[in-house]
């Protein structure tokens, strides 16, 4: 339901005309239930809702030239990853005393773009995200605006925006070198749109492991979302075909479960058929029906040194851009024979 323009010019000193009470009374209600009697409160909160009174927080914090929010766009909530990192952000966050505002772009642009919309509208002192589209110049305007920005889970290629990201190269070359190393020859790389930053590394490392050992091969299996059903529906396609892969690695652990699920349903061996691997290393994880193994990704850390970042850039707009790299470890688990 929309907010009527009468509902927006509604001001504290009318509600407290109509409930009889004063402007002081209104504004404890609002603020500092405690201090008002149960009637009293009671009283004030029926007139509130009668005349559809909204209290614009946004109006206030605009007025005042400050909102202590922190916004932060991920790619996907539904993705244990990013709401791992997402608490490491929101418990450094709390420890001083700001809130965070979390929007999931879904790996739409359009919608990162309302997110980024919304954010500059309530004047966010902060801003962490992880991109899809090509936004650097709205995070231009957002810092010209008084906003911080920190890029998360993806290195920004220029010096303008602090970012933290893990080394997905070494991620790759990780997960395809640990498979050879088991004595696998034909891998599969199984792993959303080829455009995301994070799967074309990730593949790039794999490929560079695969060059280095003589009669290795790999195959890219694009898929257009980064979840079980993009790897079930992955699986499908590539045990269909003539030429059949003994090892899959997933771009994330969702993707991996997606694809451990069709090859056990399909009467597929993992890992005496096929090995397959993950990246994230969430907690679903470990406890698989066949326990994944994956890259582990530091994400509680990665929220708070980004957090930390970003602190430092609402403190100082001036302060020093750094680019931090954390780094992967392989998680090996029975999926590939561990």
């Amino acid at each position: 339901m929309s907010i009527s323009d009468a509902q927006r010019s509604m001001s504290v000193k009318d509600v407290a005309s109509a409930a009889g009470v004063s402007v002081g009374t209104v504004s404890n209600v609002l603020n500092r239930p405690e201090k008002v009697s149960p009637a009293t409160l009671e009283h004030v909160q029926q007139v509130i809702a009668e005349l559809g009174f909204v209290r614009n927080d946004a109006a206030r914090q605009l007025r005042a030239g400050t909102n202590r929010a922190v916004g932060m766009v991920v790619l996907d909530v539904r993705n244990p990853f990013f709401t791992d990192v997402a608490r490491g952000v929101e418990l450094r966050l709390g420890a001083h005393g700001r809130p965070l505002i979390l929007g999931s772009s879904g790996q739409d642009a359009q919608r990162e773009s309302t997110y980024l919309d919304l954010f500059e509208e309530q004047r966010v002192s902060g801003l962490l995200i992880t991109p899809v589209g090509k936004v650097l110049p709205r995070l231009r305007r957002l810092r010209e605006r008084g906003t911080a920005v920190v890029v998360v889970d993806r290195r920004t290629g220029s010096r303008e925006f602090s970012s933290v990201a893990v080394d997905d190269l070494r991620g790759g070359r990780l997960a395809a070198g640990h498979l050879l190393d088991s004595g696998r020859r034909h891998l599969a790389l199984i792993g959303g749109p080829r455009g995301l930053s994070q799967v074309k590394h990730r593949l790039r490392g794999a490929q560079e492991a695969v060059d280095a050992v003589d009669g290795a091969r790999l195959d890219f299996v694009e898929t257009a979302a980064m979840d079980a059903a993009a790897g079930r529906e992955g699986a499908e396609r590539l045990m269909s075909g003539a030429h059949r892969p003994d090892a899959i690695f997933a771009a994330n652990d969702l993707i991996a479960l997606g694809v451990l699920q069709a090859l056990t349903l399909a009467g597929f061996r993992v890992p005496d058929d096929v090995a397959i691997l993950g990246y994230d290393d969430i907690d679903f994880a470990a406890s698989a029906a066949i326990p994944l193994s994956s890259i582990r990704q530091p994400r509680a850390e990665m929220g708070a040194v980004a957090t930390d970042l970003l602190l430092a850039a609402i403190e100082d707009p001036g302060v020093q851009v750094r680019d931090i790299v954390l780094e992967p470890e392989l998680v090996v688990r029975r999926s590939t024979g561990g």
